[in-house]
Parts: structure tokens; C-alpha cells; sequence
């Protein structure tokens, strides 16, 4: 098999302030995967200080992909090699033979291109290669950054008018003040819209347990990592206390996390470039499954490529934040919907995206060229691997 990539500039349409973070752009690195007889698969990883991997660590470690994926015969024999690794990345195509595992970012993105080739030649979308058999269709929440309250009740009301039936509200704003008042007036502006609460892990527990009393009279109906990472444990003792749901997100990375916090919290959130993938996130799905803990499906701020895997996941959850494209100025991918508050899947074999031809995507790097598409850009690597650090994500 045949790898290349090519690193492209994402740019945001506002930037999207969260609790400690403002982000305007991020690069990602599109992997493709081509077979013997032409076949394409794609997948994508962004740049992402949560992960510590910047553009050139995530070219180097798809250099070693594509290394190691020239092992294989074909992707249903690389697809089940990275299956059978009992941790994200651990037992990788690309980890073999090394010390350090491939960061999970870098094995969802390569998980997802092979799955999308296998798809293409057995002429099957993905969903049905995971044993769903009708594509899944599933309300979207869409994301409120940390801004002011008259901007927030434009948003809400234009978002509630474009048909979104869940809007999720950032907080933890230096005064704890402006984040009731931003809920309360997207509260006013979207009445029927279903609200989730995300402080990015800003607030101690005092805190916590002084304003989510709050949020619940205001009808948020669940709160994402509301104390900062690292104590599962005051997590889990805050969500038996709490008025609202509480999910865990950043105390929730991959499936042993989510072992400490089944039961004890009232969801999880998974992102595949967090937890390694597909298959590491139906893991963490039977994990929880009675245990009281609900799965939400998350994602970085990203392209339709680089949602599409989850999207194909979206029936399986409780809730759905999946608006990572549709934060971009210019999505260069499409086909996973979204714009109409609905992220759906469609028939078409694979991940069942593609690339938009006529946009101009490329970035200012030494992967690709403006204008070329993911099957004829150039590889090019430098740059050194990072390792996953806990820290803020969007």
C-alpha cells in the first residue's frame, strides 16, 4: 500500500474563546491510504495543544505510518493489526517495534483511512461494516463560545432558526457572573433548545457546587467537566451531589479513565482523536453499557474528514457534540451534513466524504500545495513526535 499526506490550514469563522483559550486556526494533516488497484482511503488529524502534537510532529509520525503500513498486504490486514492492540496505539501498525506508542490522534487517523478504504472496496459505508445497518442521523449539539451576552443571543436565535435542537454554552469566564447571564439569555433566545454547559474543567468545587443549582433552574440539561483534570475521584463526588448530569471529558482520555469513572458519573465524553479510534470508542461504549454512565460523542475542531468516523458512530449516544466543521470559515470536505442542526451518514461506500475540489485549502507548510488534492500531494516530514499532555481542547 501506497501513504501519503498533506498538511492544510483550517480557519475558524470566529474565533472560539473556551475557559483558558482562544483559538482562531489550526493545521491538520490529511492521511491517504491507496491500495494496489487505485483505491483511496482518507482520514485526518489536527494540530492540538491537549495532545502536544504540532504540524511537525504529525508529519513525522505519519512518516512512520506509512513506513510501517508498507508491511501490509492489503488494509483489512493493517485494519485488523490495529484492532488487536488492547490500548490506543499500543499494538499499532506503526508502534511496531518501537518504545514509544503512536499518540491516539495519530491512530484514529490512521484507523479511519484504512476503514474508509476497506469500505470503498467491499462497497460498504462504514456504519455497516460496524454492524449498524441503517445510516445514522443524529441531532447535533453546536457550540457557544465564551463571548458577550448580546453576541450569545444572536447566535442562539439563529442557530434555533437553522433548525439546531441542542446548543452547548462554554463557561468559566473570569467572573463566574458573565456565565449565568450568557446561559440565561441563550436560555431567552432558543426557549426549545436543549442546553449543555461546558467550563473546561474552570472551576474549583466550591464553585461547582455553588452554580450548578443555577444552571439547573435555568434548564441546562447536562454540565461537561465542570473541575479541572487530574481528580476523578472529587469528579465522581461532585456528580453524586450535582442537580444536573455531569460527563466527564478531559478526566475521561481512554478506556481506563473511563473504568475509574463508570457509575460515578452521569456520562463520558469520547473523542475519538482522545481515545484511538472507532473501535477504542465501542470499547469505552461496552464498557459503560448498565452501568448508569451514558456516552456523549465529541470532537476537536475539525474537518468533515476528520468527524466523519464518529458521525458513523452518532446513533450509539446519548448526546452528540459533533459541530467541529461546522466551527471552519471553510470546510474543504463534505457529507456528513450538519448545517441543519443533523449530522448524518449517507449509503455511499466508506467514510462516504469528499473533498471539496474547487476550494483552496492548502497552508502555508511543506506538505502540498494550494489547489492539489489529498491523492497527489507530496509527502514531506521533519519535525519531532509530541506526547498527549491533559490540557484545554475545543
Amino acid at each position: 500500500m501506497k501513504v501519503t499526506q498533506r498538511t492544510v490550514r483550517l480557519e475558524l469563522a470566529e474565533p472560539l474563546r473556551i475557559s483558558r483559550s482562544t483559538m482562531s486556526a489550526r493545521d491538520a494533516v490529511w492521511l491517504t491510504v491507496e491500495d494496489d488497484d487505485g483505491a483511496h482511503g482518507h482520514g485526518e488529524a489536527v494540530t492540538s495543544v491537549y495532545y502536544g502534537l504540532d504540524a511537525d510532529a504529525l508529519e513525522r509520525l505519519f512518516t512512520d505510518v506509512a513506513t510501517d503500513l508498507a508491511r501490509f498486504r492489503d488494509p483489512e490486514s493493517a485494519l485488523e493489526a490495529l484492532r488487536g492492540g488492547e490500548s490506543a496505539g499500543a499494538s499499532a501498525p506503526a508502534a511496531a517495534g518501537r518504545a514509544t506508542a503512536v499518540p491516539p490522534a495519530v491512530t484514529a487517523a490512521v484507523e479511519a483511512a484504512l476503514l474508509d478504504l476497506v469500505g470503498k472496496r467491499a462497497g460498504s459505508p462504514v456504519h455497516r461494516l460496524l454492524g449498524a445497518p441503517v445510516a445514522p442521523t443524529a441531532a447535533t449539539a453546536r457550540t457557544i463560545g465564551i463571548t458577550s451576552p448580546t453576541r450569545a443571543a444572536a447566535q442562539a436565535r439563529r442557530l434555533a432558526a437553522s433548525g439546531f435542537e441542542v446548543l452547548k454554552v462554554k463557561a468559566g469566564a473570569p467572573d463566574p457572573e458573565d456565565d449565568v447571564e450568557r446561559v440565561r439569555v441563550v436560555r431567552d433566545a432558543a426557549p426549545r433548545a436543549r442546553l449543555l454547559l461546558d467550563p473546561n474543567g474552570a472551576w474549583t468545587p466550591a464553585q461547582a457546587e455553588a452554580l450548578l443549582p443555577r444552571f439547573a433552574e435555568l434548564g441546562v440539561e447536562a454540565v461537561e467537566q465542570p473541575l479541572a483534570p487530574g481528580d476523578p475521584d472529587a469528579l465522581a463526588a461532585l456528580a453524586e451531589r450535582s442537580p444536573l448530569p455531569v460527563v466527564a471529558d478531559e478526566d475521561a482520555v481512554g478506556l481506563e479513565d473511563v473504568r475509574r469513572l463508570a457509575g460515578r458519573v452521569h456520562g463520558v465524553n469520547v473523542k475519538l482523536a482522545k481515545c484511538g479510534g472507532v473501535h477504542a470508542a465501542l470499547r469505552i461504549a461496552r464498557l459503560i453499557e448498565g452501568s448508569g454512565t451514558e456516552l456523549m460523542l465529541g470532537c476537536l475542531t475539525a474537518s468533515s474528514l476528520g468527524l466523519a468516523p464518529a458521525v458513523h458512530l452518532a446513533d450509539r449516544a446519548r448526546w452528540v457534540d459533533l459541530d467541529g466543521h461546522l466551527l471552519l470559515a471553510d470546510d474543504p470536505w463534505t457529507g456528513i451534513g450538519g448545517t441543519d442542526g443533523f449530522v448524518r451518514t449517507s449509503a455511499l461506500p466508506g467514510l462516504g466524504v469528499r473533498l471539496r475540489e474547487s476550494k483552496e485549502t492548502g497552508r502555508t507548510g511543506r506538505t502540498g500545495r494550494t489547489g492539489e488534492t489529498a491523492e497527489t500531494a507530496e509527502t514531506a516530514m521533519t519535525g519531532k513526535a509530541g506526547e498527549i499532555r491533559r490540557a484545554d481542547m475545543a
